[in-house]
């Protein structure tokens, strides 16, 4: 596979990660009533399921970048 088409599969999966992480994530919260918890738990799991996303995304951007054969 090209890198060019490695680059478009890519882009279109980091749209569709962004968007189904972002619905999963709001889901968790409100499945866990994180509002009813104190503000520095409501605090620490958003800035987990904030920044949990750029662990895939980087690998599918590794897998995007790599030369071609």
């Amino acid at each position: 596979m090209t890198q060019r088409k490695r680059k478009l599969i890519g882009t279109i999966a980091l749209l569709i990660l962004v968007g189904v992480y972002s619905v999963l994530a709001v889901a968790v919260a409100v499945v866990l009533q994180v509002r009813n918890v104190s503000k520095v738990a409501e605090l620490a799991y958003y800035v987990v399921a904030g920044l949990l996303w750029t662990l895939p995304a980087a690998w599918l951007i590794s897998w995007m970048q790599r030369p071609d054969r």
